[in-house]
């Protein structure tokens, strides 16, 4: 199954719902959804904790992926509650490289018509100067 840019975003709006916890926490300030080279789409929702804890929505996602034995990203897309597309955080950013290096090469959906590798958003990778890493 070939999914869209459209229908990927489409997918990761329809978690970006905000709603909280019974302590205050902040769910769902954003959504993401990425598909895997096997075509299998997954989603995931933001945490945004009062202790400083919570992740993004892609962690969410990823997480899920590689729970069910996937780690190659072929596209991922981040929405926010308001559907504001954003591209990942550094931080996201790194953990697609260290889930499988073929993840440079995923398709990062930027905006409504942007689409960046996620090598072209990652340029320098501090692990190449590493020898034993």
């Amino acid at each position: 199954m070939k999914i869209t840019n459209e229908e990927l975003i489409k997918r990761a709006k329809s978690v970006a719902k905000i709603h909280k916890s019974p302590y205050g926490v902040r769910i769902g300030e954003a959504g993401c959804a990425l598909v895997t080279d096997k075509g299998h789409v997954y989603v995931g929702v933001s945490i945004a904790a009062h202790c400083g804890v919570g992740f993004c929505c892609e962690h969410s996602a990823i997480a899920t992926m590689v729970t069910n034995q996937e780690y190659i990203i072929k596209k991922i897309v981040a929405v926010g509650s308001d559907s504001t597309i954003m591209p990942p955080c550094g931080r996201c950013r790194e953990i697609m490289y260290q889930i499988d290096k073929k993840n440079l090469s995923a398709d990062v959906i930027v905006d409504k018509n942007r689409v960046v590798k996620l090598k072209e958003l990652l340029p320098e990778i501090w692990q190449k100067r590493f020898k034993n890493f």
